[in-house]
């Protein structure tokens, strides 16, 4: 039975770019962005989960700090329904050499993070996911 699945996703910017990784829906022929970040284990809370993972996708520490904002995402991936409540925390690098990259590879999977500008979003070059972030996210913020 399907569940509504809980995560957290990092917003870490550099300047007027935002850190993401890019993602494929063959079933729509949509190629799209999300911050990185994932599931919250049972008994975790969204800080320490957002933590763990970026030990785990990058091999990297992160200081959490301020909550954005909570979205509810409901979508359809590979024509499979999902439904998750979305925590997003501004984050940064505790590593500033990390800012200098253009691009991380992702441990767990056979993805790259990169920067991307919010006006790529912004002015619908790129599609950005969960629904609604662009939304929170001020120029300078």
């Amino acid at each position: 039975m399907p569940a509504i699945r809980p995560i957290v996703l990092a917003v870490i910017r550099r300047g007027s770019a935002l850190l993401v990784f890019e993602a494929r829906d063959e079933v729509k022929g949509e190629t799209f962005c999300r911050p990185l970040g994932g599931g919250i284990e049972f008994g975790e809370t969204s800080q320490d989960a957002l933590v763990r993972e970026f030990r785990e996708e990058l091999d990297a520490e992160i200081e959490v700090k301020q909550l954005l904002g909570v979205l509810e995402n409901v979508f359809t991936w590979q024509d499979r329904p999902g439904h998750e409540i979305v925590f997003l925390y501004a984050a940064e690098f505790a590593d500033r050499g990390r800012y200098e990259r253009d691009e991380m590879k992702i441990l767990d999977d056979p993805a790259t993070a990169r920067w991307v500008d919010l006006a790529e979003f912004r002015e619908g070059r790129k599609i950005l996911y969960p629904t609604g972030l662009i939304e929170l996210l001020s120029p300078d913020q």
